[in-house]
């Protein structure tokens, strides 16, 4: 059996909003709102814990339920009238179930590498949760092994960065930390660090990624700040040929963690690629 909304003036249901709405109310209860199949199930394969389960019947059957948990037992379970599911929405085009997921410490303090040759992405200070989920989605294409958050804005559980990352966020191992923080935590790991930056750089394609290495990507507006720029192994440029000189920080990660890649791939078969 599962209970049921009909209200929107349940507190549940303003309970739900605040979770979505205020960064507090997820720091409060350590945790935070999913929304759609793919989204919650991803969540599930990256060992976050679902606690409770909201649908409604005429967009996603009962039965579902059940299939899309590992432990519904362990799931508080609530069917939504349609009126109430569409308030609580959070997306235009919805599949019809939402899920409150447990929080998870993020805190550098904590995280280990799990390679000892690794690639990792650092972003300081993204602004936007769009260009953060897509920082998120690119690490998760290249399989890099850490996304390190410097001096985070917003935190990563905000619904717009689940949105865009496209649940990307649990498929990735994420930290966070001060700009000090992840430049100690990386040189104590003997990590190369380069920083995507105009100043002193070379050819981002000159440099050697196949040992420990961190690419460091700034803000659009600003690019990275001087203590990074002062603490990196080399900084790197991708040269253009048009008229402005930075692009979106996600396509710039983009290029640079791939290359690394392409030199990785090169260095393990054995042939030029």
């Amino acid at each position: 059996m599962h209970k049921m909304i009909s209200s929107l003036q349940n507190r549940t249901v303003k309970r739900i909003l605040q979770l979505q709405e205020k960064a507090r109310t997820r720091k409060n209860e350590n945790a935070f709102i999913v929304e759609g199949i793919r989204e919650i199930g991803l969540a599930i394969k990256g060992g976050f814990k679902v606690l409770e389960i909201y649908f409604n019947a005429d967009l996603f059957p009962p039965e579902n339920v059940e299939k899309l948990l590992s432990k519904p037992s362990e799931v508080e379970i609530t069917e939504l009238t349609a009126e109430v599911y569409q308030k609580i929405a959070y997306r235009g085009s919805t599949e019809g179930v939402i899920a409150v997921v447990a929080g998870r410490e993020l805190s550098l303090e904590r995280f280990e590498l799990r390679n000892e040759n690794p690639l990792i992405l650092v972003a300081e200070a993204p602004e936007k949760p769009g260009n953060i989920g897509a920082l998120l989605r690119t690490a998760d294409a290249a399989a890099v092994d850490a996304v390190l958050i410097a001096n985070p804005r917003t935190d990563m559980f905000n619904p717009n960065i689940i949105r865009s990352s496209v649940g990307c966020v649990f498929t990735t191992r994420i930290a966070t930390g001060s700009t000090s923080e992840i430049i100690s935590f990386l040189k104590e790991r003997r990590i190369a660090i380069f920083g995507a930056a105009l100043q002193a750089s070379v050819p981002y394609h000159s440099v050697d990624f196949t040992g420990g290495s961190a690419i460091v990507v700034g803000t659009e507006a600003t690019g990275l700040t001087e203590e990074w720029q002062q603490n990196t192994t080399q900084n790197i440029i991708i040269p253009m040929e048009g008229e402005i000189d930075s692009m979106n920080v996600s396509v710039a990660a983009g290029i640079l963690i791939f290359e690394a890649k392409r030199q990785r791939l090169r260095r393990d078969s054995g042939f030029r690629i």
